[in-house]
């Protein structure tokens, strides 16, 4: 069971480390396309397309990481990213260190 807990922990932390967070992606699309599409805005290091292990389908959100910042910005500055007649909801994630974070009481 401690091992489940440090992987659950390690998944989160791994997604601080990513530039973009994609919300509102379409059932139909996958990995290897939303990498292809954004491809053309700079190289795709990864792309993180977590899957429901009840229904087998993805979530329809995922996280995309970028080679450099430029990269990043490239994508932003698009006004709209449409897949399959859905438009996506784009979000930068921004990194942010422990004692940086507001505290509760704050």
């Amino acid at each position: 069971m401690a091992a489940a807990s440090v992987v659950r922990a390690v998944g989160r932390r791994s997604r601080r480390l990513f530039d973009i967070f994609v919300a509102d992606i379409p059932w139909t699309v996958s990995s290897k396309e939303l990498k292809e599409y954004f491809s053309q805005f700079g190289s795709v290091q990864r792309c993180q397309l977590p899957f429901d292990r009840d229904t087998g389908f993805h979530r329809r959100y995922c996280w995309i990481k970028f080679s450099t910042p430029e990269e990043v910005q490239n994508v932003l500055q698009k006004d709209s990213h449409i897949l399959e007649g859905s438009k996506l909801a784009l979000k930068q994630q921004i990194s942010r260190r422990r004692t940086q974070r507001k505290s509760p009481r704050e």
